[in-house]
């Protein structure tokens, strides 16, 4: 079989969130540069398997289930919807084409040769990309990025098919919506795909072996979700210990736990996690390191033991959002091309876009009572809100931490838009802003910004309190 060789100043393996914006930030720079992709479209999992379709499902589900408010009729999504998980996602399809066209044209815009092949190193500074036709190509580069993302974790007592029992990476293909689905996991995608089938009529068991889910976010967060989660049929099992989770080889998916006790669902989906995609990349071959974890450990450039070469993404580990990743494959770039890349934030939103939506950023109530001792919140609950009234939603709310001093120290939100109102607060964070200036502005209303004020206000009086309880033990 035929054999190029190509001779580039940075190869990046994978064209994900993190690996697009590292190749695109050094092209622009004058770099020549190389992307290994070894699927046939660009994006990665983001686009194909997972942030992309999946909020697409959500909005769907959200779409019918509105509709069916409208209506005295509705009893439950499922009365409007029978067919499957691909039709309910529908023109997801066309724009998941039109996002991987539009990213394959920026790509090529900006001189990115892009290698549709599986990428091996034959040492550190050399590649050998595999094509489908038997081909192969061998890259020489000054640099390599390794942006190879993750897949699904995929424990030994799950009997993962993708016909019965499903990874998060395979869920989008359900032929049907079935009667009853078991969800495997606590964290975000659990959390996600959960409330969403939830949504959609199917009744959900969601099983974490820990007593919560979203273990990490602030508890009035979780407490909320697990209310609309449950209002809508969900039903979770915390502290849970799975022995076992098999198709029965006739109708159903059984679930054996250690106290004897069996659960049969339709489906079951496993979302225990996932792990850093380094599978065929004979990583061994660079001399770069990988933890026991199975994690690429990196300096805050991106840097690894081998000094030519960077990773960036999930192969590096938390947080694992498509925005730090554009973040590190940026940084990356920078750090390749001698250009200073600013100050990485410590203030990276979470935002989990499960029914309803969750978002935080800064220190929790209870992170915040531990160590800014005099700590209060204030919260501004959807209700209360024109906005949310106006909308019926009003099972949201907004939540400031605040220091002693009135300084925001962390914002807390559910509900509709929260992944885009926790921005604001973000902001805020970063300026070291005091609640004051929510209170002293001016919100257009009605909107769900408002929320703002009305919790630094809430805020403001729980430091009042706090100030004259103080005297008062002072005086006495």
């Amino acid at each position: 079989m035929k054999t190029r060789v190509q001779t580039v100043d940075i190869a990046v393996i994978g064209s994900g969130p993190a690996g697009q914006k590292a190749a695109v930030q050094a092209a622009k720079a004058g770099k020549k540069v190389v992307i290994c992709e070894q699927t046939r479209e660009v994006g990665g999992a983001c686009v194909h398997q997972g942030t992309i379709p999946s909020k697409a499902l959500r909005e769907r589900a959200m779409e019918r289930y509105r509709a069916g408010q409208r209506f005295a009729e509705f009893k439950s999504a499922r009365n409007l919807y029978q067919g499957g998980v691909a039709e309910l996602i529908g023109e997801m399809t066309h724009i998941i084409k039109a996002h991987d066209q539009y990213m394959s044209a920026q790509l090529t815009r900006n001189g990115i040769d892009i290698l549709h092949g599986r990428a091996s190193f034959e040492d550190s500074h050399t590649l050998r990309v595999r094509h489908t036709d038997g081909s192969v190509t061998i890259v020489r580069s000054d640099y390599v990025v390794i942006a190879t993302g993750s897949r699904p974790r995929t424990p030994d007592n799950v009997g993962i098919d993708h016909e019965n029992i499903y990874d998060s990476d395979s869920i989008l293909s359900l032929a049907y919506l079935p009667q009853t689905l078991l969800v495997l996991g606590g964290g975000v995608i659990a959390c996600e795909y959960a409330s969403v089938f939830a949504l959609l009529g199917v009744q959900v068991t969601l099983i974490d072996r820990y007593p919560r889910p979203l273990g990490f976010l602030d508890a009035d967060l979780t407490s909320r979700f697990l209310e609309y989660f449950e209002k809508h049929g969900g039903v979770f099992i915390g502290e849970a210990d799975v022995q076992s989770v098999q198709w029965d080889g006739v109708s159903q998916v059984e679930s054996r736990f250690r106290d004897g006790s069996v659960l049969r669902t339709d489906k079951a989906l496993c979302a225990l996690g996932r792990i850093s995609q380094l599978d065929g990349l004979r990583i061994e071959n660079s001399g770069v390191k990988v933890n026991d974890r199975q994690l690429i450990d990196v300096n805050e450039a991106g840097r690894t033991n081998v000094p030519h070469v960077y990773a960036a993404g999930d192969v590096v580990g938390p947080p694992s959002l498509a925005s730090a990743s554009m973040e590190q494959g940026r940084r990356v770039a920078c750090d390749i091309l001698g250009v200073d890349p600013g100050r990485f934030s410590e203030y990276i939103p979470t935002g989990i876009y499960a029914v309803p939506e969750l978002a935080s950023v800064g220190l929790t109530e209870v992170q915040a009572r531990q160590r800014v001792p005099g700590s209060v919140v204030g919260r501004a609950n959807f209700r209360e809100i024109a906005r949310g009234q106006i909308a019926q939603s009003q099972e949201g709310m907004l939540k400031l931490v605040v220091g002693p001093d009135r300084t925001v120290l962390g914002i807390h939100t559910v509900g509709s838009f929260a992944t885009e109102l926790v921005h604001i607060g973000q902001m805020g964070l970063l300026t070291g802003a005091k609640i004051d200036v929510f209170i002293e502005n001016v919100f257009n209303f009605p909107t769900y910004a408002e929320s703002y004020r009305v919790a630094a206000l809430d805020a403001a009086g729980a430091l009042a309190l706090a100030a004259e309880s103080s005297d008062g033990e002072a005086v006495a």
